[in-house]
C-alpha cells in the first residue's frame, strides 16, 4: 500500500504523509523531526534509539522510548557504560524494550565509546555529527522519492562513528538520525514545518 505525499489532519494541518492517523508520529512530526538536536546526551540517546530502530519501524522505538529512557538510566552517557553483566540482564528481561541482547551491547559499547570522547572533551560527540551536516540542510523534497536513503554525509558520519568503536552506526541509520536530530529538514515542500523559520 502506497503512502500519501501529504496528509491534511483533522486540525486543518498538511503534513507528511509517513504520520498516517497516529497521534504520537504527529506529535514527533511536528515537534521533534528535523529540528536541530543539540547536546552529547540527546545525541547518544538518539544513536541507541536509531541503533534499536535498526530493522524495525520507528513508531515502534517511539512508542516505547519512555520504557526505554527508564530502562538506562535516561542514557546518561557515564551510567550506561558502567552497566555490567547484571544489567545486561536485567535489560534482557525487561520488557519495555526491544530486547535484542546484540543491541543492548552494542549500546553498552557505544557508551564507553562516548564516555571516553566526552570524557577528554565534553561536546565532542555533538561537534562530532554536526560536522557531518550538508552544506543545504533544507533543501526541501517535493516527494518521498526525492528523500534519499544513504548520503554521502551520512557514510562519512557512519565512517567515522564506526573508526571510534560506535556498533549499529550504517549509514542509513545515520541519515536517520540526522533526520531525527535537524541536521537535515525533509519536511515535504507542502508540509506545514517547511515553512517554519
Amino acid at each position: 500500500m502506497s503512502r500519501p505525499e501529504i496528509l491534511v489532519s483533522d486540525d486543518g494541518k498538511p503534513r507528511c504523509g509517513w504520520i498516517g492517523t497516529d497521534l504520537e508520529y504527529r506529535r514527533y512530526h511536528d515537534e521533534e523531526w528535523g529540528t536541530p538536536l543539540h547536546g552529547d546526551q540527546p545525541l547518544f540517546e538518539k544513536i541507541c534509539l536509531e541503533g534499536f530502530q535498526a530493522g524495525l519501524s520507528w513508531i515502534t522505538i517511539l512508542r516505547r522510548r519512555p520504557g526505554f529512557r527508564a530502562a538506562f538510566d535516561g542514557f546518561r552517557i557515564e551510567t550506561v557504560a558502567a552497566y555490567g553483566d547484571a544489567e545486561v540482564e536485567r535489560l534482557m528481561l525487561d520488557e519495555r524494550i526491544i530486547r535484542n541482547r546484540a543491541k543492548v551491547l552494542a549500546t553498552i559499547g557505544n557508551a564507553n565509546v562516548a564516555a571516553d570522547l566526552v570524557g577528554e572533551r565534553p561536546g565532542a560527540l555533538d561537534d562530532l555529527i554536526w560536522s557531518y551536516a550538508p552544506a543545504d540542510p533544507r533543501r526541501r523534497p517535493r516527494t518521498w522519492a526525492d528523500i534519499p536513503a544513504v548520503t554521502p554525509e551520512s557514510e562519512a558520519l557512519s565512517a567515522a562513528l564506526r573508526k571510534l568503536g560506535f556498533r549499529f552506526v550504517g549509514p542509513t541509520t545515520m541519515y536517520a538520525l540526522m533526520q531525527s536530530a535537524g541536521l537535515v529538514d525533509d519536511h515535504l515542500a507542502e508540509c506545514w514545518r517547511a515553512h517554519e523559520p
